[in-house]
């Protein structure tokens, strides 16, 4: 007897529901947001270089090394023009080297097949060296301002946790799921939409976290699929019965 497939999960965020998780979202970013060098910027070469360094790396470190390297290279020209070996001692101590031969040769394909400019589309800067989905994502709305959707680990954990708890983010239904909800939480304009994303990331980042979530400060509970779910675990727990460790004699 073959089996049933299971019912699909509607993921449709309500409009309404949307909205309120903007509001919340966006005005917490305006007072905890942290002052971020990449944050000050709309150069798309310079968004590029930061989002690159981010990834599989703590902001922290990032810190250390982002300047330095645009001191180095502040232009595509310049980065493109390098011996890779030069690019690779700037890189030193970041890790995941590949992202460094990546940026590499974007620069070069960029000042030698597209007049040295950065597309503005997520599309067609999908198809440069390194860039994946997120990036694409990234560069369209930090840099250009485009109503663009992204989902990075922060992201996706926030999202999973609000709108849909059963969802597996780490697999591929799952993950293209939470790219469907984020497209729907989109603002209206690409200047607000700059801030929301940035916002995203931040409440993944520093409240939404992956070992401990601190869901009494966080913004979005309010409307939040999970906070129920940990709340009433974490209230069976403070009624079990104390168990008593130790040996018997």
């Amino acid at each position: 007897m073959a089996k049933k497939r299971p019912a699909p999960i509607d993921l449709t965020v309500a409009p309404d529901a949307a909205t309120a998780f903007r509001r919340r979202l966006h005005a917490w970013f305006k007072r905890h947001s942290r002052d971020l060098p990449w944050r000050q910027t709309r150069d798309p070469y310079r968004i590029l270089v930061s989002e690159l360094m981010l990834q599989q790396t703590q902001v922290s470190r990032v810190l250390d090394f982002y300047g330095r390297f645009l001191d180095r290279f502040p232009d595509l020209y310049s980065l493109a023009s390098a011996r890779p070996k030069k690019v690779m001692e700037a890189w030193q101590g970041l890790g995941y080297y590949a992202r460094a031969r990546n940026l590499h040769a974007l620069a070069k394909h960029v000042t030698t097949e597209q007049d040295g400019v950065i597309p503005s589309e997520p599309i067609a800067l999908r198809e440069l060296p390194g860039v994946g989905a997120y990036t694409a994502g990234a560069v369209a709305s930090f840099a250009y301002e485009r109503r663009a959707a992204l989902v990075d680990t922060n992201v996706a954990r926030v999202l999973q946790r609000v709108f849909a708890p059963h969802l597996h983010p780490k697999s591929g239904p799952g993950l293209k799921q939470l790219w469907l909800i984020a497209e729907q939480l989109l603002p209206r304009t690409g200047k607000t939409t700059w801030t929301h994303n940035q916002a995203l990331m931040e409440l993944g980042a520093l409240v939404c976290t992956a070992r401990v979530p601190r869901c009494g400060i966080c913004p979005v509970k309010t409307g939040c699929a999970t906070f129920p779910l940990l709340e009433a675990k974490a209230s069976s727990k403070a009624d079990a019965p104390p168990t008593r460790k130790g040996k018997m004699f």
